[in-house]
């Protein structure tokens, strides 16, 4: 090859390796550029994506700083509530506090004053007590003078008239006592009782130990009989009663002291004759009819009772006593009104006095239930009934204020007192009860021997059915003071031998008579 030809193809090649090398340039150049031109929008996607970074953080931060700021505050504002809460609590413990401070300084201001009033009072003792010396020594040596007595002797003389003034200064404490009582009770108690009694009074039959039932005719007598008296027999001892068939024409008597075993006898006589068939069976089976229907009427009795009186949840045993208590009676005083009157009377009471009215009542019309248990239970109708009560879940107040209504218990608390109260006004109020004429003698009779027997009383008279005794008194033998005395003494007396209903109020008169004579 000439050397033409060779440096041409060196040329070439120089030329082709600086073209190349030019155009890896360019292109090296142009990355460079594009890579450039992205970094640059990377940069300023990164700006941007750290601008609104920024711009979040700012806004949850404000965000954050409110959220904070209103817990903060809704927080403060509880802290003031229940620091206002906390001041109004103290602002009102002080107000009581002073209040009770108060109290307690007239408190201490009326002890102070009632001790004074000791004080001058055991001044006043001992100032007595001085004269009393005094006089007892002047006293002694006149009687050991004038009398001619040992000193023993006129020592127990002296002895027993101290004695005597000093009763005669305890009838002056106690006359002046019980009459600051009655000065601040009578008017509260007589308005409580004539609000309680003036509202109620109900009409009452006669109490019977018999029953008798009319026959359609005499041929009726005979077949209750029956074959060689097997009939009478067995009614007899099915029903519990007695029977008794006379000349009376077309009627025979149910005779027993139990009124419902009476009733439920009667009732069965009616249906034997209206059946027609009498013979044991038959007695035994219209007997039991019979005895079902007298507890569902005793039933319906006490319901209507207890709808009455507005109180509800009575055991339906306890129901059916209340119902029986319309069978029995006291003194003509129906026994199921006698419970009803007693038991608005109690809930009348309870309401001036701000107490429970329904449990008033309730007591109220339960306290004579055990009046018609029977009579293998032992103890006063108050115990038995109670016991009773207590057994069909009474409450406890009910049952001791049953049991306490005539004292077979202390009364303990204000609802039995208030029973006991509502007992007695309505047994005892004007036309409630009406006694025989020979109990009332009798009464009459005990009380004023019972009177009668105390020293210095000439005469007594008891009035108002023996409710009351006026007792007239020896001006020489009992003075002013001991009057008083002598009240308690014949009450104590006559609680502790006589048996009687309500209260006796004895009432001692001492007449002063002064006489001039004109010449």
């Amino acid at each position: 090859m000439d050397m033409t030809a060779i440096l041409a193809s060196v040329l070439f090649l120089i030329l082709g390796v600086i073209a190349g090398y030019v155009v890896r340039n360019m292109a090296a150049q142009k990355e460079i550029k594009e890579r450039e031109t992205k970094g640059d929008e990377i940069i300023n996607k990164a700006k941007e994506s750290a601008n609104e970074i920024k711009y979040k953080a700012r806004k949850e931060a404000k965000e954050i700083a409110k959220e904070e700021r209103e817990q903060h505050e809704n927080e403060m504002r509880k802290r003031e509530k229940d620091v206002k809460s906390q001041e109004k609590e103290i602002t009102s413990r002080e107000a009581k506090l002073e209040t009770k401070i108060e109290e307690n300084k007239k408190e201490s201001d009326r002890l102070k004053q009632r001790e004074d009033e000791v004080k001058r009072g055991l001044d006043r003792v001992e100032s007595e007590v001085s004269k009393y010396k005094e006089r007892q020594n002047e006293l002694s040596a006149k009687l050991s003078e004038v009398a001619n007595m040992t000193q023993e002797q006129a020592k127990q003389e002296l002895i027993k008239n101290m004695e005597e003034e000093a009763r005669v200064d305890f009838a002056k404490v106690a006359r002046r006592i019980e009459e600051e009582a009655k000065e601040e009770a009578e008017n509260k108690a007589k308005r409580l009782v004539g609000i309680a009694i003036q509202r109620f009074a109900g009409e009452y039959v006669a109490e019977k130990t018999i029953s008798t039932v009319d026959l359609p005719s005499d041929d009726v007598k005979g077949r209750l009989i029956g074959r060689e008296g097997r009939n009478i027999r067995a009614f007899e001892q099915i029903c519990g009663v007695d029977l008794i068939i006379d000349d009376t024409p077309e009627v025979v008597v149910v005779s027993s002291f139990n009124v419902i075993r009476r009733e439920v006898a009667r009732r069965t006589i009616d249906k034997l004759i209206q059946d027609g068939r009498i013979h044991p069976a038959k007695i035994e089976e219209l007997h039991e009819k019979a005895r079902s229907e007298m507890d569902k009427q005793l039933l319906d009795l006490g319901q209507k009772a207890q709808m009455e009186i507005g109180v509800h949840g009575i055991h339906p045993e306890i129901l059916k006593l209340v119902g029986a208590l319309n069978w029995r009676t006291s003194y003509t005083q129906n026994q199921y009104q006698h419970a009803l009157e007693a038991a608005f009377i109690c809930g009348a009471m309870a309401a001036e006095m701000g107490l429970n009215v329904k449990q008033a009542r309730r007591a109220g019309l339960l306290h004579d239930i055990g009046k018609v248990l029977d009579a293998s239970a032992e103890g006063s109708h108050a115990v038995i009934g109670a016991d009773f009560a207590k057994k069909y879940g009474e409450a406890p107040d009910i049952v001791h204020a049953i049991r306490a209504h005539h004292d077979d218990e202390k009364p303990e608390s204000v609802l039995a007192h208030l029973v006991a109260a509502g007992d007695a006004l309505s047994g005892a109020r004007p036309g409630a009860r009406k006694a025989m004429v020979e109990s009332y003698v009798s009464r009459l009779t005990d009380i004023e021997e019972i009177v009668n027997s105390f020293d210095g009383v000439s005469r007594s008279f008891a009035i108002s059915g023996g409710r009351e005794v006026r007792v007239f008194v020896e001006n020489d033998k009992v003075n002013d003071e001991e009057t008083v005395l002598l009240s308690r003494d014949i009450a104590k007396k006559i609680e502790s031998e006589m048996s009687y209903p309500g209260t006796i109020k004895i009432t001692v008169v001492r007449e002063t008579k002064s006489v001039g004579v004109a010449k």
